[in-house]
């Protein structure tokens, strides 16, 4: 404390004006310098630091004003967005139960269409194998006839004589005469 009260009473003892040098006192010197620069500080400067603090707290309050209107436009972008996002959603689902819809149609269709062409041809196949049948049958009875007509002709031609030739041409007249005269 000593050192205290000799620093302010050796005030107007100043040292030599020679001499530059750092004085390692910290309690005799640098309790009065500091309490000199800050009361100069704040007579001279507080007009100055007054104005750099105004200055500087409307350039943070533009910047915040700005930043919420940046905020504002942002917010208002992503609305947009998400609104556009919802309504591609919606015509990409719609699209797709449209294309489920469109392939489930086309699917039927096809199975309806095979089931269809399978038909006309198990149609197409069963009168194709009548047809042949009938075809056959209408040969195998063509061949019996003809067989049965060249055994016939053969017993006829055998059998007849001239004699019975002739009495089977008269007997032919005859009726031929009796139907005229039932005619007439």
């Amino acid at each position: 404390m000593k050192n205290v009260t000799d620093s302010f009473v050796s005030l107007g003892h100043w040292p030599s004006a020679g001499s530059f040098g750092f004085n390692t006192d910290i309690l005799a010197t640098n309790p009065i310098n500091l309490s000199v620069v800050v009361g100069v500080l704040i007579f001279f400067g507080k007009g100055v630091l007054s104005d750099l603090l105004d200055n500087r707290k409307q350039r943070i309050l533009n910047t915040i004003r700005n930043s919420e209107e940046l905020r504002g436009g942002a917010i208002e972008q992503l609305e947009k967005a998400r609104a556009r996002l919802r309504k591609v959603e919606m015509e990409a689902d719609q699209f797709r139960v449209n294309g489920y819809s469109e392939i489930e149609r086309e699917k039927l269709n096809l199975i309806n269409s095979t089931y269809k062409t399978l038909e006309q041809l198990e149609n197409y196949k069963n009168e194709t194998i009548q047809f042949e049948q009938q075809r056959a049958i209408n040969q195998v009875r063509q061949q019996v006839f003809q067989q049965a007509l060249q055994g016939a002709l053969g017993t006829l031609n055998s059998c007849l004589n001239n004699e019975l030739h002739l009495r089977t041409i008269s007997a032919n007249i005859g009726m031929l005469e009796a139907m005229k005269e039932i005619t007439d």
